[in-house]
């Protein structure tokens, strides 16, 4: 049986044709990448997408905790506050 923990994996992305790195946990670099292919975009712009809307915000999370939240409330069975 597999470990249902898994430590954050660090990926490279490109944003704004500026690199940075992303450490994320397998099941969210899954759910990117599923959300990424059903809008048919690449991950780096639906990262880009979330990177334009975490700096919109008040008091804007970091990139990674930014991704985590868009990512929950992009699922169908969430209510968006």
């Amino acid at each position: 049986m597999a470990a249902r923990y898994h430590p954050p994996v660090k990926r490279s992305v490109t944003i704004a044709g500026h690199p940075t790195s992303i450490s994320l946990e397998p099941v969210f670099w899954d759910a990117l990448e599923k959300e990424a292919a059903r809008q048919r975009l690449p991950v780096n712009a639906l990262v880009a997408r979330i990177d334009v809307e975490r700096m919109e915000a008040g008091d804007p999370p970091n990139l990674t905790s930014a991704i985590r939240q868009w990512l929950w409330r992009s699922r169908p069975d969430q209510m968006a506050p």
